[in-house]
């Protein structure tokens, strides 16, 4: 979206609402979001009321957007700064919002984009989404005591221009750790993430780690892992931006992987209307 366009849309809240509302409810055609009955009923209040399940709901319910209380304004305005690559500490003043009310929607935005991957069901569902913080259908950020049920651990291949992040749920963060200490499997640390040279097929394991695993007994040294030999490449472009986040903790990591998977795929086009419909997505309901 280029200036002239976005400061169309962002003059007023009406204007900011109507181009947000096209990614809820396509060709305009308004459904319930619970059940998915076509037949809806307007209120007074203009909300809408579904004749089947009887459930009552506006545009963003059950969406990602309808997190944090912010305006349609505020959102566009926040999506534009997360396009251009902004933390939440240099986010809040410039939308003159609360840390903690810009962090909470770029949180929602983060599993926007997440619940888009193919292995989003395997990182949302039970104790992995209780850890990243999904309690099934919607986000907490309050913190979990104690340590994790599981560090999620991901192969990274890119061919061809492409990366392409799996979680590799048969693997765990201390099988890694084995495979290091003995059977000589190179890794390296850049705080507490952990990344391997080749494994199998992908060019590397990676992992986020936290006071609970024995970091420290890992063995580190010899020639770099293979990532590292590819500087222009989707790693050289990630460790940058990893390090800008300010420590990334374990249970957060996922969506700051799956965020930089995103943005390498598709850099050098406009990512704005791509994160627009995700923001306006519904979000999943997973047991």
């Amino acid at each position: 979206m280029d200036l002239i366009e976005y400061e169309r849309h962002t003059r007023s809240e009406v204007a900011a609402r109507r181009y947000l509302l096209q990614f809820c409810w396509t060709k305009g055609k308004v459904v319930c979001p619970k059940c998915g009955h076509t037949k809806v009923y307007t209120l007074a209040d203009k909300r809408y009321r579904c004749p089947s399940c009887k459930y009552t709901y506006h545009d963003f319910s059950r969406r990602w957007i309808n997190t944090g209380g912010l305006s349609c304004r505020d959102w566009m305005r926040l999506i534009k700064l997360f396009e251009l690559d902004l933390t939440a500490n240099k986010m809040a003043p410039q939308l003159k919002l609360s840390y903690n009310t810009v962090y909470k929607a770029l949180t929602a935005l983060r599993f926007a984009i997440l619940v888009s991957a193919l292995d989003a069901p395997q990182l949302l569902c039970g104790d992995s989404g209780l850890d990243l913080g999904f309690d099934g259908k919607k986000i907490s950020l309050e913190r979990r005591e104690g340590r994790m049920t599981n560090y999620p651990v991901f192969g990274i291949i890119e061919k061809s221009g492409w990366v392409f992040i799996d979680h590799v749920p048969h693997i765990q963060a201390e099988t890694v750790l084995h495979f290091n200490m003995n059977f000589r499997l190179k890794l390296t640390r850049m705080g507490n993430i952990v990344y391997t040279d080749r494994y199998r097929h992908y060019d590397a394991l990676i992992f986020c780690g936290d006071e609970h695993l024995p970091l420290n007994f890992a063995t580190i040294g010899g020639k770099s892992p293979y990532l590292d030999t590819l500087p222009g490449h989707f790693w050289g472009y990630a460790r940058k931006r990893l390090r800008q986040y300010n420590g990334v903790t374990s249970r957060r990591f996922p969506l700051y992987l799956k965020e930089l998977e995103f943005r390498y795929n598709n850099r050098g086009q406009d990512i704005f209307p791509l994160l627009a419909e995700r923001i306006c997505s519904l979000v999943p309901v997973l047991k």
